[in-house]
């Protein structure tokens, strides 16, 4: 079964040396700088050129460092042409039945390019700036409430609903839409669960291989217990180039970019995370500079200032797509990457690293798979 590789929007803005920037340690203001901000007109050159390139679709995070997810990719849909987006939203900083509906129009405006990626969020601080104040475990009930209603009113018929978190009742769309595929992260025990009962596809931050195929394991168990079957995504940056000397240089040059006072800063936060995946990112590096490579062509640089995913895959074109192979015969169908800055090496990926995937037969020719011919 071929792989599906998207891109990623970086809202919070981009910049060529500073994996951190736009977020909680990283400056936000990019004038005087050669910092790049996340807003319309940038965006719609990174999904633009991505679509382009053959990428499916990109990741647009959320999070009060950037730009909200929704209203950003609502205005792309109407810069692309068949170039999807998957949306990341946080359950429960709306009613289910408002997002049902957000969900039903965005896909009819957009000619049906929606994916949604479910985050119960992992950082108090975070989730208190959107006044929810609920702790992580009570998140993810009431995420496995939010998203039984959504999938039950997406079926087309009434949904009365009394639970924990939620009643609601007489609640109809008006026009059930297409099913937008429903993406949802995590490594806690709550997460598999709430992704094994109501997600579609499961995605892991990238690890090493032996952890990935335990992850997935896990979720496969709990899947079964719900007579369901999901599929598997993976989330990770890359740095491909010609040579595995060049892509190496390019990883250096990243690290020594990177100050102590930035890579202190960043793991103070990480450290209170209540994310499992947050814990397991960090754990990988420790916050040290001098054991990055966790697992063949697997580098956790990023991580050092970056929260969330944190590790990039690193060498030649072919050691690149050796380790994507790599992944893919453990289960994982979709492969989300990105890189720094996110425009340029779009195009490094796509007109490097995707030539070598089709040429193995683990990527189809995107305009020729949508040629009913």
């Amino acid at each position: 079964m071929p792989v599906r590789v998207h891109w990623f929007l970086p809202t919070s803005g981009d910049s060529r040396t500073n994996p951190s920037f736009g977020s909680a340690i990283g400056a936000r203001d990019p004038r005087g700088t050669i910092e790049r901000r996340g807003d319309l007109g940038y965006m719609s050159q990174v999904a633009r050129a991505a679509e382009s390139l053959g990428f499916e679709a990109a990741l647009t995070p959320t999070s009060s460092w950037c730009e909200e997810a929704w209203v950003m990719t609502a205005a792309l849909t109407q810069l692309t042409r068949t170039f999807k987006y998957l949306v990341a939203f946080r359950p429960g900083l709306q009613s289910p039945t408002m997002a049902a509906q957000a969900a039903a129009t965005y896909q009819r405006v957009s000619g049906v390019r929606l994916l949604l990626n479910v985050v119960v969020g992992g950082d108090a601080a975070e989730q208190r700036r959107y006044g929810d104040t609920i702790g992580k475990g009570s998140r993810y009930a009431r995420a496995d409430e939010f998203l039984a209603i959504v999938r039950e009113l997406w079926s087309g018929e009434e949904v009365d609903f009394s639970g924990e978190w939620y009643e609601i009742e007489g609640a109809r769309l008006l026009d059930p839409p297409a099913w937008p595929t429903v993406y949802l992260g995590g490594s806690s025990a709550a997460a598999l669960e709430v992704a094994a009962r109501r997600a579609d596809v499961f995605l892991t931050w990238g690890e090493p291989p032996e952890a990935v195929a335990a992850k997935l394991d896990a979720v496969r168990e709990a899947a079964d217990r719900e007579g369901r079957e999901l599929g598997f995504g993976i989330r990770l940056h890359a740095i491909t180039r010609d040579t595995a000397e060049e892509a190496w240089e390019v990883a250096d040059r990243l690290l020594a970019g990177l100050s102590e006072d930035q890579i202190a800063k960043a793991q103070s936060i990480q450290q209170v995370s209540e994310s499992e995946g947050q814990r397991r990112m960090r754990a990988l590096h420790g916050g040290r500079t001098d054991r990055l490579v966790v697992a063949p062509n697997l580098w956790a640089g990023i991580g050092l200032v970056r929260g969330g995913a944190g590790t990039a895959l690193v060498g030649s074109h072919e050691e690149v797509a050796d380790r994507i192979a790599e992944y893919h015969d453990l289960g994982i169908d979709e492969f989300i990457l990105s890189g720094y800055p996110h425009l340029e090496e779009a195009y490094r990926v796509g007109e490097g690293l995707l030539p070598v995937l089709r040429g193995r037969g683990l990527v189809v020719d995107r305009e020729r798979a949508l040629d009913p011919a």
